[in-house]
């Protein structure tokens, strides 16, 4: 059975801080959830393949097809200042 304290213990070293009435409500949950998962360990899965997804996933690809790109011209047509082929920014350290 899980106590309040035990709930303390638990909460401490997750660095969390309960109030009495909450670490007692924590208790009733934490038992309660761990009564279900016993009840899940009773099944028997013996005959279920195990999988990584309940769906079939299957990756999606397009053709990569090239596409012209920017000029240099219209790359640094955005920018506030440019020089020698590069963007220029503010100093930000000194």
């Amino acid at each position: 059975m899980i106590t309040a304290e035990t709930v303390n213990y638990i909460s401490s070293l997750a660095r969390l801080h309960l109030e009495g009435p909450e670490a007692v409500k924590l208790a009733g949950d934490l038992e309660a959830i761990l009564h279900y998962a016993a009840k899940l360990n009773a099944l028997d899965v013996a005959s279920v393949t195990p999988t990584s997804h309940v769906l079939n996933v299957e990756n999606v690809f397009r053709d990569d097809v090239p596409a012209p790109g920017l000029t240099p011209e219209q790359a640094f047509s955005f920018a506030i200042e440019s020089q020698d082929n590069a963007y220029k920014v503010p100093r930000i350290i000194e």
